[in-house]
Parts: C-alpha cells; structure tokens; sequence
C-alpha cells in the first residue's frame, strides 16, 4: 500500500503483545510498556443481571475474592482461541487502561510464529469490523525479538510461561519450517517447584488466604490464621498457588553452569525464603536441582509436563533443520529472550551446553539482554521500535485495503 492511503505520522500507533503470562500494551517509540497484566481471566455468573457471563480483568480484579469464580485464558498453544473473552480483554486495555478510542490509533498485535492463517484472518476481522481501527499490522513475535535486539537474521530462542521455542530468523521474516518448541517453560519448573515443596511437607499457602501469622523459627510448623473466604473455585485457588510458585522461582532458583553435580552446589550459599505463612528455610542444592531438568532431560521427576527436548538440543535441532548456507549465521546470533530466561545462569548453561554441540568450525555467540525487563518485554519492544519507523507506514494493513479484499488481506502479509 502507498504512503498516502494511511499516513501514521500524525497519530502514534499502538502495541498489543499477547504472551502465555502476561499481555503488553502501550505506544509506538515508547521504551517500554505501559501496562502489563495476566492473560488470565476470572470468569463468573452475574445473578444480579440474568446470569450473564462476567470477567475479572487485571492483576488487582483477579484478587477479588468472588464466589464460585473460575480461572481461565483466552489462549491455546499461544494462538486465541476463545474470541469473547479476547474481546473482553481488548475492551479493558482500550477503554480502561489506555483511555482512548480504537478508531483513532492503528495498531500492531504480535503472534506466535506458528500462528494459523485462520486465526490471523479472524483477528483482522475482529479488529477492522468491531475496533474499526484505521490500520492493522500482525506481526510474529520472534521476528519483532530479533528487532528489539538490532538483528534482521538470528536464532531466537524464547523461554516463556507454557513453552520454550527456538525460532529461526532470516531477513526479518521467520523460517516456519526450521521452528522447534517444547513445553519446557515456566509453567513446567512451577510444576517442579510444587513436586519438590510438596515431598518435603511444606505447604503452598496463597498470601490472599492468609489473614494473620506468626514468624517462627527456621523450619518450624508456621502458626497463621486462615481469612473466611467465600466459596473459591480450585481454580482460583490453583492460580494464587502458582503466584506463590513464580515469585519462589524468582528469587530462589538457579541454573548450574554445567550438569548438575550435589558436591559442586553444596558449596554454592543457599538463599532464604519465607512463604505467605510464615514458614521459611534456608534453599540451597534444591535451587539447582529443581532448575536441571530445563538442559538435562535425565533429571526429570516423571509426573505432570514431560519434555522430549532441553533447551540445548532445540537450538541445535533449530539450526540442523536450516539451509546450510544460513546455520554460521544462526550460530553466531542466537537471541535469548522471555521471562523464563530470567532464572540466574540460564544464558551462562545455554552457552556452555551449546560450546560441547555446536561443530568446532562454528563460531557461537549469545545475544541477551542485561536487563530482565528487556528480556520479558522484547517482543513488545520490537513492535515499538518497529512502528514507529517512517517507513513502516507503508506496510500498514489500511481499513480501505481490508474493505477492498476483506479479511483475506493478510495473506503473506507481516513480517
């Protein structure tokens, strides 16, 4: 399309990035989001008003303790799979969090690499024919890490919440053929964590059940008192659990820079830890053990998510599955990015596994962030930078293009 059917100088595009977790919205050439809140959903029954179907949205309104309120996500497999309640959602970054009319902002919405051509047609339908936004750009999350990150052509690997993934890119657009995912991501060492605390007695208590406690000593039974709730769901319940979970795994774990060896990490010092209860210990071999099974299939405790591939052996599989010409340039720019990445010494494993794989004529080289928040929001960042270039108004989807050919317009369109 010419510069002159959408012109998005004059108004500032907008940047919805979807992720497992959390989803990202702010402005074109900000340097970072402005909002970040759960892909999960409450979703309960209004009695008041005919039973309709209600939603929780947000971090503080999924806290509300509401009677016989599930948990849920609009998400399958990182790709939408329940509309109304993407709706729902969509509605509360507009209208509630960022305060403006969809008509009045073009926007760019990151997907999954292996995103289908369905889903993709959907979301132009829903965002021209309900939003009526004036342009719409789709564009794949690993193609919009490797911009965040100076690259046109690179390997990204993205550690998130449901899945790891290594995504090869080549001249901005991804190569769908070489892509490899496994489910070995945050939601699997929260798994981890909870086998673990379990077989050792310890209980997960979420802090919103938690109405007083007692500080004992190390190790002890923890005295605390449980708040009168309402009748909350195990799904709700199962979610508050696993906040317990993420902020545990975030400042307990850690990834050993070679295979896990008990007399290595027995010298390493431990970490204190004190749960919503009350109860707390010292965490010292159990922060590397928990973390092994992310490189080191051998270590995995054989109950729940069972992954077939480690971290390592997706990049080398990512890699082998591209033209020959284009593997020394994957090799030397492998990207390593999402939340999950955030555990300490996961580019320090990476990097090491990988010097004993790849072949010796090949020269490695780890591209990742110093700063977690540059980690967790690349894809947005990505999109950010991505928009706000003046040239970028020509690959804009405009509402009269979508008019002319329909929904069928993003058709081997995006990056």
């Amino acid at each position: 399309m010419s510069g002159g059917v959408y012109g998005g100088d004059e108004i500032g595009a907008l940047v919805l990035d979807v992720g497992s977790n959390t989803i990202r919205a702010g402005y074109a050439g900000e340097d970072s989001p402005r909002f970040d809140i759960p892909t999960t959903v409450g979703i309960w029954r209004d009695s008041v008003n005919e039973y309709k179907t209600r939603y929780n949205i947000g971090t503080v309104s999924l806290h509300v303790t509401r009677p016989e309120m599930e948990m849920g996500t609009f998400l399958r497999e990182g790709m939408v799979e329940n509309w109304d309640m993407y709706e729902n959602v969509v509605n509360y970054v507009y209208y509630k969090l960022l305060q403006t009319e969809p008509q009045n902002h073009p926007i760019l919405i990151s997907e999954p690499a292996w995103n289908i051509q369905q889903k993709r047609e959907q979301m132009t339908e829903l965002m021209f024919e309900k939003y009526k936004v004036p342009a719409l750009y789709l564009a794949k999350s690993p193609s919009l890490v490797a911009f965040a990150n100076g690259r046109s052509t690179c390997l990204v690997v993205d550690s998130g919440a449901t899945h790891t993934s290594a995504v090869p890119v080549y001249d901005g657009h991804i190569i769908s053929q070489a892509m490899v995912k496994s489910p070995a991501g945050g939601d699997y060492l929260t798994a981890q964590c909870k086998v673990y605390l379990e077989g050792k007695n310890i209980d997960i208590v979420p802090a919103s059940m938690v109405a007083s406690k007692e500080i004992t000593r190390p190790d002890e039974i923890p005295n605390w008192k449980s708040r009168n709730l309402p009748r909350m769901t195990t799904s709700w319940h199962n979610y508050m659990t696993k906040e317990v979970m993420q902020d545990f795994q975030a400042s307990v774990l850690h990834i050993s820079d070679s295979t896990y060896d008990e007399e290595i990490v027995k010298t390493m010092p431990a970490i204190h830890y004190e749960f919503p209860n009350g109860y707390h210990k010292d965490f010292g071999v159990e922060r590397f053990k928990i973390t092994e099974p992310l490189f080191n299939l051998t270590a995995r405790n054989g109950c729940g998510i069972q992954p077939t591939l480690d971290v390592s052996t997706l990049v080398t599989t990512s890699v082998g599955m591209c033209e020959i010409d284009h593997r020394p340039t994957m090799y030397s720019s492998v990207v390593v990015t999402g939340g999950n990445s955030n555990i300490q010494g996961f580019t320090d494993r990476l990097n090491r596994d990988l010097q004993s794989k790849v072949p010796p004529s090949m020269r490695l080289k780890i591209i990742s962030q110093a700063g977690m928040s540059e980690k967790r929001f690349a894809s947005w960042l990505g999109g950010s930078i991505l928009s706000s270039l003046g040239t970028f108004t020509q690959l804009w989807v405009s509402k009269q293009e979508y008019e002319e050919v329909g929904k069928g317009v993003v058709r081997n369109r995006g990056c």
